[in-house]
């Protein structure tokens, strides 16, 4: 058996591995399963299509339904462009806080994720607990779908889901959800003295983006929902994030290139405004093709993220809140896997040591004092499954 590793030796190992989303994460898996299997635990994997990336889940305590599952995500961003000072794939102590990449985002949980499976399997307790870490979430939580459909056949279904991305260790119960579009426009070239009878590519793309202005106008005019208004912003916004395109000032756009997304409050349809995406660009596509018949729009659909609805008397969430002592409302306006686990049945919330501000930031850190704080909550958590 080998030697058992505190948090912070876990987080120093977790950080020293560069698993940006393009890049594969098996080495970090390689490194968990061998020591889970030097404590006696066995852990399961699941590999992408590519077999250059895999998720990893685990069992300990009784072989039964009800577990409590730990779940986090092993890729990080990518540092280009950043400026650091200090190397973002060691883990760097200074000044109270931990720094490296993604020592809040996510894999601060990680470690003391895998810390409380391997402490709760030695303790030996009455109640199960799982690990389950995915791949790709950073990319659109595209990797949690296929775990969770993975775990299914393997493990025992758990009962309550706590996904650990940062919240300050509060218990957040819901969040938006949203779908990314890009849109390739082809227009038709001509000089632009002859503009009528070109099809500027950028001014269509122009017209599909001023349109989602006017909808986040007309949303944010709208009486929130109860669930909406829990929410900041709240009202289901739609955002352009890149765009490229053009050949010469004067040449109507052969091409243009641009990202449409929704981040929608949970208890709106994804479907309705998937719909209403595609409804407005048919409607430019059929005028620029009255111009000239080779215009079009071709759409390519990123995976969706579901919302985190609020549960009434939700398992995740009566355990957490006993575990914490936080009894206030949060929900936060970015997505996380705690939806997808809630649609396939489980009851979810999102608690997790750090900052959310410093995810994706040069110069990433984690302070102790939360980090520690993230260590208590899974020592209190153990004891309670021993104690059940």
């Amino acid at each position: 058996m080998t030697a058992r590793l505190s948090p912070r030796d876990i987080l120093e190992r977790l950080i020293s591995f560069p698993t940006v989303s393009r890049d594969s994460n098996l080495p970090l898996v390689d490194w968990v399963e061998d020591y889970l299997n030097g404590q006696g635990i066995t852990a399961h994997r699941h590999y992408d299509e590519t077999g250059q990336k895999a998720a990893l889940f685990a069992h300990v305590g009784p072989w039964e339904e009800g577990a409590v599952v730990l779940s986090g995500h092993t890729d990080v961003v990518p540092i280009d462009g950043q400026d650091w000072d200090s190397d973002p794939f060691t883990l760097t102590e200074r000044d109270g806080k931990y720094f490296g990449r993604g020592t809040t985002d996510m894999k601060g949980y990680d470690a003391l994720a895998i810390w409380a499976l391997v402490e709760a399997h030695h303790r030996g307790i009455a109640r199960p607990l799982q690990l389950a870490l995915s791949y790709d979430e950073e990319v659109g939580c595209i990797g949690g779908p296929p775990l969770i459909a993975a775990m299914q056949p393997v493990l025992p279904k758990g009962r309550a889901v706590i996904v650990g991305e940062p919240s300050m260790m509060t218990c957040v119960t819901g969040h938006k959800g949203g779908k990314t579009f890009w849109l390739d426009v082809h227009g038709y070239e001509v000089h632009s003295s002859l503009l009528p009878s070109g099809v500027s590519a950028i001014m269509e793309a122009a017209k599909i983006i001023d349109w989602a202005n006017q909808v986040n106008a007309e949303e944010a005019a709208r009486v929130p929902t109860d669930v909406a208004a829990m929410f900041e912003p709240s009202f289901t916004t739609l955002h352009t994030g890149l765009i490229s395109g053009g050949t010469a000032k004067n040449i109507t756009a052969a091409h243009c290139g641009f990202d449409l997304g929704f981040r929608a409050v949970p208890d709106q349809d994804h479907d309705v405004w998937r719909a209403r995406i595609l409804a407005k660009v048919a409607e430019v596509e059929t005028a620029m093709q009255t111009i000239h018949p080779d215009a079009r729009i071709v759409v390519d659909e990123s995976f969706g993220v579901p919302g985190l609805q609020p549960e009434t008397d939700g398992a995740a969430e009566t355990l957490v809140r006993r575990l914490t002592g936080d009894n206030a409302t949060h929900v936060v306006s970015y997505g996380t896997e705690a939806g997808q686990f809630q649609q396939a049945g489980y009851s979810a919330v999102v608690c997790g040591p750090g900052d959310i501000a410093q995810a994706h930031q040069p110069n990433e850190f984690i302070t102790k004092s939360q980090f520690e704080s993230g260590a208590g909550f899974m020592r209190r958590l153990v004891e309670s499954l021993v104690e059940e």
